[in-house]
């Protein structure tokens, strides 16, 4: 079966293979997730410097490493840096087995974010190489769905597994052996001859085969910087805002005084509700056209507002759902946004750029909260809530009102 690309066709094993990138950059500190609160338990003299170090370090590490790779792809080997990154992901997998100290297990987190960081700019990358036009666009919403697909799943797993052996929830972390199985057909003996670039896949950017340079981009540069820079703030404020429902609501269902077996089935919502738009990002995008960026904005803020006016399982459910559907609209939208931004040749660089932003939102999410509380003299649980709406609705309101903007309107590779 042959997979249309824009500029050619492609095996089917080798789409599968792109895909099983996408799975792999889900899973980083999933594992670690399921037993933070036996830690100290598992290690009795553990400090709480040294979880925080734990559940932070690896993904401040990510983002050097997000860089490096989206900087080394434009001269280097592209299949042997994704290489690379998945035997140390997988590698660091392994290693979790044999911890025998909290040191060890930061230690083997940083090495998997190592990992992680090489491996997630091409997950995108590959894909703005392979694929133009309504072709990319697609395939950027499918794996923004098949990576938030891994998460939904691989998160059950590792809670079921956790309930066995603490060590047992890194099993997610082999998940990469498929990748490295997969991606053996993304090298040139196995591209379509009909493909783009069949000859030597690391120079699939430079073909121009129905992929013509983006306007956005003038002659004498090769990424447009302000809108680069444009698209970044907006991807930054939809995660930081919308990271929310994983950081406060557990709190919240506290403070509403509901069972807290509900929080994981609240945080399920929220991760199937930011993989469905990416099955069908292109319809969306032709339907919503310039409001794109905007309803998604609104969204997220009304999911907030009924999180914050209703104590009912099933409309908080409702409003977690919102936040997901509008943070799932935006992202792919985002990412190939990213890539009219630059030259093909330049993309995973630029993408490197978007992606990093995604854990820098993430990373900032708890300290720009305190921030806000503390200004505000404000410790009520619902305070981020509000907050996090009223910026959603201010980002919304621009939008709204810069609709025509590239960084605002609907147009992407489509």
């Amino acid at each position: 079966m042959k997979i249309n690309t824009g500029k050619g066709t492609i095996p089917l094993l080798t789409l599968l293979g792109i895909w099983s990138i996408s799975a792999v950059t889900s899973l980083p500190g999933l594992a670690v997730s399921p037993i933070l609160g036996d830690l100290d338990k598992i290690f009795p003299h553990t400090s709480d410097l040294e979880i925080q170090m734990l559940t932070s370090l690896p993904s401040l590490l990510i983002i050097p490493f997000v860089l490096l790779s989206g900087k080394l792809s434009e001269s280097k080997n592209k299949l042997l840096l994704l290489f690379i990154g998945l035997v140390i992901f997988l590698v660091s997998g392994i290693l979790y087995f044999f911890a025998t100290t909290m040191t060890a297990l930061i230690l083997i987190s940083c090495l998997l974010g190592v990992g992680a960081g090489m491996i997630i700019p091409l997950s995108t990358g590959l894909i703005a190489e392979f694929f133009v036009g309504k072709y990319r666009t697609k395939q950027l919403g499918l794996s923004s769905a098949i990576t938030n697909l891994s998460l939904v799943l691989a998160t059950f797993f590792a809670g079921w597994l956790a309930d066995k052996n603490w060590h047992y929830p890194f099993i997610v972390y082999f998940i990469p052996v498929f990748a490295l199985i997969l991606t053996n057909f993304l090298r040139t003996k196995y591209l379509s001859k009909e493909g783009a670039e069949a000859t030597n896949i690391n120079d699939l950017s430079k073909t121009q085969t129905a992929d013509k340079p983006s306007p956005y981009v003038k002659p004498n540069e090769s990424i447009n910087k302000g809108m680069l820079f444009g698209i970044n703030v907006v991807y930054f404020f939809a995660t930081y805002i919308a990271i929310i429902i994983s950081y406060n609501l557990p709190f919240v269902i506290q403070h509403y005084n509901l069972d807290s077996s509900y929080t994981g089935t609240l945080i399920s919502i929220f991760f199937v509700a930011i993989m469905l738009p990416g099955f069908f990002i292109n319809p969306i995008i032709r339907v919503l056209n310039n409001y794109m960026i905007f309803l998604s904005f609104i969204l997220i803020g009304l999911g907030l507002l009924c999180i914050i006016l209703f104590k009912v399982f099933f409309l908080i459910a409702v409003g977690v759902f919102l936040v997901g559907f509008g943070y799932g609209m935006a992202q792919p939208l985002i990412y190939d946004k990213t890539t009219l931004a630059a030259r093909p040749e330049k993309a995973i660089f630029a993408l490197a750029f978007t992606m990093s932003t995604n854990y820098i939102g993430v990373l900032a999410c708890p300290f720009i909260l305190d921030f806000f509380e503390i200004i505000f003299h404000n410790h009520n649980q619902l305070f981020p809530f509000v907050v996090n709406m009223i910026m959603a609705f201010g980002v919304a309101f621009f939008a709204f009102i810069f609709q025509r903007k590239i960084i605002f309107n609907g147009k992407s590779s489509i």
